[in-house]
């Protein structure tokens, strides 16, 4: 029997993060086009430090996470290691 696919996040829960910069993330309102898009308001958090709260798989195997003092959801996209 085979073992099943094990996904990881890049960031798990109490991970901090660095917000990528502003021009990434302008760049990434105008090229994505799938599932949870960037909101404009979330452009005020570019360079932002924050710790993970949580992260989930998206049906599409995206990881999305959830930080500390940001809202919004976060694909690992625009996250940075710290």
């Amino acid at each position: 029997m085979k073992e099943p696919l094990r996904y990881n996040e890049a960031f798990p829960t109490g991970t901090t993060v660095r917000v990528a910069d502003r021009a990434f993330l302008e760049n990434f309102i105008a090229m994505w086009k799938y599932h949870h898009k960037l909101q404009p308001d979330q452009l005020a958090y570019a360079d932002r430090v924050a710790r993970v709260r949580g992260a989930a798989m998206y049906h599409g195997g995206d990881f999305v996470y959830t930080l500390d003092g940001i809202p919004g959801l976060w694909l690992e996209h625009r996250l940075r290691s710290v």
